[in-house]
């Protein structure tokens, strides 16, 4: 029983964890409707009044091809990553003064997670990864 207990355990955990992070993709998907309005990601992908975010994780700001992006976002030095958008998600005028993004931003952790493990699984063709 000790050694099956720990398996099933461990087993119980594994699932939980990957539905878990199934969730939360999903409910990225759903709050990333706020910025539809503005942005593009996935196949097909093409800029709007902002720029398209496939291959967001990774890319230096100011940088997706073929879109007019201020000189402050353009001179932020910013490079995407999971810390970085979560931070300026939350309000992107103040992370970059003089930024187009007239955006409130999003308050909820939870929500911020969940649009970040939406969008980080785009990479810069739009395809999943």
């Amino acid at each position: 029983m000790r050694l099956t207990l720990p398996a099933i355990t461990f087993v119980a955990l594994a699932l939980s964890t990957t539905f878990a992070a199934a969730q939360d993709v999903a409910a990225g998907e759903t709050s990333f409707k706020k910025c539809l309005p503005c942005h593009a990601v996935g196949d097909g992908a093409a800029n709007k009044v902002g720029p398209e975010l496939n291959g967001l994780d990774g890319r230096k700001s100011g940088t997706a091809a073929d879109y007019n992006y201020s000189d402050a976002n353009k001179g932020s030095g910013l490079t995407w990553d999971e810390a970085t958008f979560k931070d300026y998600i939350k309000n992107p005028m103040a992370k970059i003064p003089g930024t187009k993004m007239a955006f409130p931003g999003i308050k909820n952790e939870n929500e911020v997670n969940n649009l970040w493990a939406y969008l980080k699984q785009f990479t810069a063709d739009g395809k999943i990864k």
